[in-house]
């Protein structure tokens, strides 16, 4: 199984506490396209951990270099991605970072546009919605955040929902799909 590690960057703004989130650039053949994802990708021979995967990719995508004046928090569990029919899937490591400075981004040409995500936002279950996820056919029900006009759901939402764990504790207002 091929593994890949996403940076998920929390920062206080304005005196609240955000969340660093992308949007894909839209891509032909990027099963990810044009979604709302976390700064990462797929891990290379000369990366030696996925620690090193999510600090080598955030630079990569949005210009930040993680250092050690950023704390890494630790990690999430691992995701299983199925992007393609055929494909067996890759492990996706989400590792968490908290900044204590000011940032700036350069997004490369796989970010469309850099969001900061309010954890508050994220976190009032009143703010959770569902949308319909059109596959293969079916038409399957997904829990989402609309926010700034872009979508949160899937993997990306799967790695919020672990983090609000840690944060509030496990919220039953807060629904969840898991992938088999």
């Amino acid at each position: 199984m091929k593994r890949s590690a996403v940076a998920m960057i929390l920062q206080i703004r304005q005196g609240e506490l955000h969340i660093l989130m992308i949007k894909r650039a839209e891509r032909e053949g990027d099963p990810w396209s044009g979604h709302m994802a976390f700064p990462g990708g797929r891990m290379d021979k000369a990366d030696a951990n996925g620690y090193a995967v999510a600090v080598r990719e955030t630079e990569e995508e949005v210009g930040l270099t993680l250092g050690p004046q950023d704390r890494c928090l630790g990690r999430l569990s691992d995701l299983n991605a199925r992007p393609r029919k055929g494909v067996l899937g890759m492990a996706v490591t989400p590792f968490v970072f908290h900044l204590e400075r000011e940032v700036s981004f350069t997004p490369n040409y796989e970010v469309a546009e850099v969001v900061w995500v309010p954890l508050e936002f994220l976190l009032h279950t009143d703010n959770r919605e569902q949308m319909t996820w059109n596959y293969k056919g079916l038409a399957i029900p997904m829990p989402c955040y609309h926010y700034e006009g872009q979508v949160i759901w899937g993997l990306s939402l799967m790695m919020l929902d672990e983090l609000m764990d840690l944060v509030e504790g496990r919220n039953p207002r807060r629904p969840r799909w898991r992938r088999r």
